[in-house]
């Protein structure tokens, strides 16, 4: 599917038709499509090979007949998952090709802007994808960080809650959102050094370029979180187990004293005088108690039970 607009007026205009001043948009183009695009644009092999390419990562590069940059970004930046899609921009002088799979959100959001003040021009045309892309890095650090915040707080309010796959999981996709960010910006950054002529634009890709930067010190803050996260429920563990083997050693302790008075009294010697006494069995159940309650209540005062 290819559909135009006018960059100056922000209408749909039927294409082929004018060769300036549109922004044309190709959605899984055919081979068809793209023998007609390459028919009235001077598109390069190589940046036409990355553009068609699934796996591509991100990338730019000046051409002679052209700049060109690819960018991927997350398919669903309010849910973050393994999908990821990508846009690549043929940007000429006076018109910007993107082509991409499917679309992408940055293509949605940025389509219904061209011919405003703002966004009337290839430049701007440019700088409000690669913006938009920038901000569904932000999406995707507010969505992880939701995750990491209720991860945090199922850590606090159950202790025997083993945070450790989820913790992993988020680490991966946080891994990866870094990756995808960190190959944007440097796209960018090659972009701005190699085809901003005009200084306005380069002041525009810097501005998208330091707003791939912030977020990816988002997701950099995100990661370090997590393993603090994971560094503080092993503490937890270990605290909690600490707990158990304080209560183990004084029920050990209170049943030592019980047990050599038990030993003693289980002797078999023929003498022993408090045997024979009327009350001796009460005597020793009373000795039990005692001294295990005086022993309960001294490590209670103490703090140790």
């Amino acid at each position: 599917m290819i559909r135009a607009k006018d960059l100056r007026s922000g209408q749909e205009i039927p294409w082929p038709g004018e060769q300036g001043g549109l922004w044309l948009d190709c959605q899984d183009p055919t081979p068809e499509e793209l023998t007609q695009l390459g028919a009235h644009f001077p598109l390069n092999r190589l940046a036409l090979e990355d553009a068609l390419e699934h796996g591509h990562w991100s990338r730019a590069e000046q051409y002679p007949e052209h700049a060109f940059i690819t960018i991927r970004s997350f398919a669903h930046p309010q849910q973050p998952d393994e999908f990821t899609e990508r846009v690549s921009m043929f940007i000429f002088a006076d018109a910007v090709l993107t082509i991409s799979r499917n679309g992408t959100k940055a293509i949605d959001a940025v389509w219904p802007l061209v011919g405003r003040e703002a966004v009337n021009s290839v430049p701007e045309v440019v700088y409000e994808l690669l913006d938009a892309t920038a901000d569904s890095f932000f999406a995707v650090a507010d969505a992880l960080e939701t995750q990491v915040d209720a991860l945090e707080e199922q850590v606090f309010r159950h202790v025997r809650f083993n945070p450790v796959e989820p913790v992993f999981d988020l680490k991966h996709l946080i891994g990866q959102a870094r990756r995808l960010s960190a190959d944007a910006r440097e796209a960018v950054g090659l972009l701005s050094r190699h085809a901003a002529a005009d200084p306005a634009d380069l002041v525009r890709y810097r501005d998208a370029q330091d707003s791939l930067t912030r977020a990816g010190s988002r997701l950099d803050a995100l990661r370090d979180q997590l393993t603090s996260l994971l560094d503080l429920h092993l503490n937890l563990q270990s605290q909690r187990m600490n707990e158990v083997m304080r209560t183990l050693t004084a029920v050990s302790v209170i049943f030592l004293p019980l047990t050599f008075l038990a030993g003693v009294w289980g002797m078999n010697f023929e003498h022993m005088p408090e045997l024979a006494l009327p009350y001796g069995y009460a005597l020793a159940w009373a000795s039990f108690v005692g001294v295990g309650a005086l022993l309960a209540y001294f490590f209670k005062r103490r703090g140790w039970w």
